[in-house]
């Protein structure tokens, strides 16, 4: 894309009235493109860049998902082989206590939210801590009591599509007890961040920044901002991760070019559909979804970012607006631009 097409990127994303960024790259496009907006510190008058790191938030779910299949096509997870075994005993308790056949959930019942797990995050008491004890420090234990004492199944397991962060942080827990290695470390290494050169993403409170890489940017839901939040609160599973938008967008590429699997197998199977209600709007760790007549495959963060790539098009897309009261406009104009290359 030449400079006059990202000129109008540019004044496009200067339509949304908070620090946004996006960057596109993939094998369809002769060469990446990145755009930003705004300051990641409206205070200290910081830019925000394509270079400036946030907290992801969701995303870090298709990281997740994607580790666990890079256990499975090297025989080490059976992706439905039930999960009570593998996770550990005091989850297992909590989960039987609130009335779960952990006998009949499986990994992949987790991976596609049809496990029936209910989410924490609805739940009161996780909104009041993060809104008014931003420094509480959670445990993977904690958030899944919550989930536990506050409901029981929410469905059969594989009956239907029902999204759960709880459900991702037990993933979490069955990953490093699979595989024997902490959960950010393991993202890390299969995932290939270091050898793709992702240098700015990293595993909050479980790993150091990146040397070099920028302040992570101020995030906000109207005029509350969250930055001070303690990254415990979604950290073990169902989010965690901090990158800018630049290393979101190639992974996204890297995922579905052949980079990350060793075998074009494992991405149609994380792309493929259960039987379950709701099976074709999220496979293993993404969204389906259409853009016009074009298919996507996508995931949002809680905060205001998201990912996609359009296999038609073989264009990837991340972005990310810095006040999660403007994703809407953000998530229009990634739709804008995919439909522009398709």
């Amino acid at each position: 894309m030449d400079a006059d097409g990202a000129n109008l990127w540019q004044q496009a994303l200067s339509r949304i009235p908070a620090p946004a960024a996006i960057f596109a790259t993939g094998k369809g496009l002769a060469k990446p493109l990145g755009v930003a907006t705004g300051f990641a510190d409206p205070e200290g008058r910081r830019p925000f860049t394509t270079e400036t790191p946030f907290r992801i938030a969701s995303n870090t779910k298709t990281f997740v998902a994607a580790t666990a299949l890079r256990l499975w096509e090297r025989g080490e997870l059976d992706l439905d082989q039930p999960a009570a075994a593998l996770l550990t005993p005091a989850l297992t308790e909590l989960l039987q206590t609130a009335g779960y056949g952990t006998g009949e959930i499986t990994i992949r019942h987790l991976l596609n939210h049809s496990a029936g797990i209910f989410d924490h995050t609805g739940t009161e008491r996780f909104a009041k801590v993060i809104h008014e004890v931003q420094d509480h420090v959670w445990t993977r234990e904690e958030q899944v009591r919550l989930s536990c004492g506050s409901s029981g199944p929410t469905a059969s397991p594989g009956f239907e599509f029902r999204y759960s962060d709880t459900g991702y942080i037990l993933l979490g827990d069955i990953l490093e007890r699979v595989s024997g290695r902490p959960l950010a470390f393991l993202v890390r290494q299969e995932m290939r961040f270091d050898e793709l050169g992702m240098t700015s993403a990293w595993w909050e409170k479980e790993e150091p920044a990146p040397a070099g890489v920028v302040p992570r940017a101020r995030q906000f839901i109207g005029k509350e901002e969250f930055t001070a939040l303690d990254a415990s609160a979604d950290l073990f599973g169902g989010g965690g991760l901090a990158m800018n938008v630049r290393d979101l967008a190639s992974f996204m590429a890297h995922l579905f070019e052949a980079r990350i699997f060793q075998r074009p197998e494992t991405v149609a199977e994380m792309l493929s559909a259960g039987t379950h209600k709701r099976a074709e709007d999220y496979r293993l760790g993404l969204f389906s979804r259409y853009v016009g007549e074009v298919e996507v495959f996508t995931h949002a963060g809680f905060w205001g970012t998201l990912a996609c790539y359009s296999p038609d098009s073989g264009v990837a897309v991340a972005g990310c607006t810095l006040d999660k009261a403007y994703f809407g406009e953000l998530e229009r104009l990634v739709e804008e631009f995919l439909l522009a290359v398709a």
